[in-house]
């Protein structure tokens, strides 16, 4: 459960008349268990950049990584507002969620080695990462991933079949 409870929002708008809120608690499950998230940054001129990836819930944040050159990564380093999405591709079922957020980089070991064991404990032995210098250092050999930190400033939900929207805003002040 999250240490910082968001403000929790239906917006009829978009909801059935019988939908409520969904509790932050079951997102947090969702992100936890999600396998696949959807990254959207922009590049340096404006254009959008989406591509898949891993991702770890952990300390109320998801983290992901990558490498230093990729288009990702440089994206980031000249604009950390981000976008991760997970979900499911029905539209009569599931819950698609849309987390937004600034991505920062974590450089501290101790913090690294704690999301090294959750990345293998979630993804299995071949997603295994040494930690070294303020990185990942994969299995194979030169292998280095710069690890990022993405705490939501608004959460959207998306119930299908009896559809509800729910917006979850936090302060991170």
């Amino acid at each position: 459960m999250s240490n910082r409870e968001p403000s929790t929002e239906l917006d009829a708008r978009y909801s059935h008349a019988k939908a409520t809120a969904t509790p932050w608690a079951q997102a947090v499950a969702w992100l936890t268990a999600a396998e696949v998230f959807w990254l959207s940054t922009v590049r340096p001129d404006g254009r959008p950049h989406v591509t898949p990836l891993l991702a770890v819930w952990l300390d109320d944040a998801l983290h992901f990584c990558t490498g230093a050159d990729e288009r990702k990564a440089r994206n980031l380093a000249g604009n950390q507002q981000c976008v991760l999405t997970t979900g499911t591709n029905s539209l009569h079922e599931g819950f698609d969620l849309v987390l937004e957020g600034d991505a920062v980089r974590v450089r501290d070991d101790a913090r690294l080695r704690r999301l090294a064991e959750a990345f293998e404990a979630k993804y299995g032995a071949q997603w295994h990462f040494d930690v070294v210098d303020g990185a990942f250092k994969g299995q194979s050999e030169g292998q280095r991933a710069e690890v990022f930190v993405v705490a939501p400033t608004t959460v959207f939900g998306f119930g299908k079949g009896e559809y509800s929207q729910t917006r979850w805003r936090f302060d991170h002040a």
